[in-house]
């Protein structure tokens, strides 16, 4: 999926064109004059990108600072184990319905009949260093 990057945080591409859409109305002056080059402007006054795959690879799925929507980036290994434990504490806690089970397991491919059974306690793997 593509992501723009705006007022240090990720949206996804339809919020993005959304907020474009509304700077050129009430601040045309923001506009850059080539949204292309994205060194002449800061991400501050107007969306950069489009960047694909989610805006990259991460320690965590990430989401649209706008709207919340999954933005399908691609995961370190660390990122697949956040996932996994995300999973199966839901699935633990009854939260069947948790973006980590609906979203998250079916884009990362985690099957949670066989995942869920893997408990990686993140913070302890964290404590011990």
């Amino acid at each position: 999926m593509n992501v723009y990057v705006y007022q240090a945080d990720l949206w996804c591409e339809d919020c993005a064109i959304d907020v474009m859409t509304d700077i050129r109305r009430d601040h045309p002056e923001k506009e850059p004059e080539d949204p292309d080059d994205d060194v002449m402007f800061d991400s501050d006054d107007w969306p950069k990108g489009p960047y694909a795959d989610g805006g990259g690879e991460s320690d965590y799925p990430s989401h649209c600072a706008e709207c919340g929507c999954f933005l399908e980036n691609p995961l370190t290994d660390d990122g697949y184990a956040y996932v996994r434990q995300a999973v199966a504490d839901a699935i633990r806690n009854g939260r069947t319905d948790s973006v980590a089970v609906t979203e998250w397991a079916p884009f990362y491919d985690i099957d949670v009949d066989i995942d869920v059974d893997i408990d990686v306690d993140i913070d302890a793997e964290e404590e011990e260093c």
